[in-house]
């Protein structure tokens, strides 16, 4: 497999986590989060970040439930990869990401953050929890 690179995107509707990731080393980093309307990014600035990092792949984290179904909010994070893959050209795969935010509030405690989420949000933890995972899945 040749390498790859690629920026995971948790999504909100108030933020929108990003990491950038690559399979050389197997290893992720969060970015700062894009604020967003409703669940809409500033797309200028989404661009912007994919210019600057240049992924082969966009991944998307897809909110399912704990029993597997899909919930409004997948939907929407469905919706907002489609329309990624319109607006870069680059292909989007959807991660499994139940229960990403937890262990990302889990690691934001550990950290030292004082549980103001709205405030601080750990939407870029989540993102590159979800691109370990994901990158974890590709070796196994």
């Amino acid at each position: 497999m040749k390498p790859l690179t690629a920026l995971a995107f948790d999504f909100g509707t108030r933020s929108i986590g990003t990491a950038y990731g690559q399979t050389v080393t197997d290893s992720a980093r969060e970015l700062p989060p894009l604020p967003a309307r409703d669940g809409q990014p500033d797309w200028n600035q989404l661009q912007r970040l994919v210019e600057e990092w240049q992924p082969k792949l966009l991944l998307v984290g897809l909110p399912l439930n704990m029993d597997g179904t899909e919930s409004e909010l997948s939907q929407r994070a469905r919706k907002f990869g489609n329309r990624l893959h319109g607006r870069t050209g680059l292909p989007v795969e959807f991660v499994d990401e139940r229960l990403s935010t937890r262990a990302a509030k889990e690691e934001a405690f550990e950290r030292g953050h004082r549980g103001n989420f709205a405030r601080d949000p750990v939407d870029s933890i989540a993102a590159r929890i979800i691109l370990e995972d994901w990158l974890r899945s590709r070796s196994a």
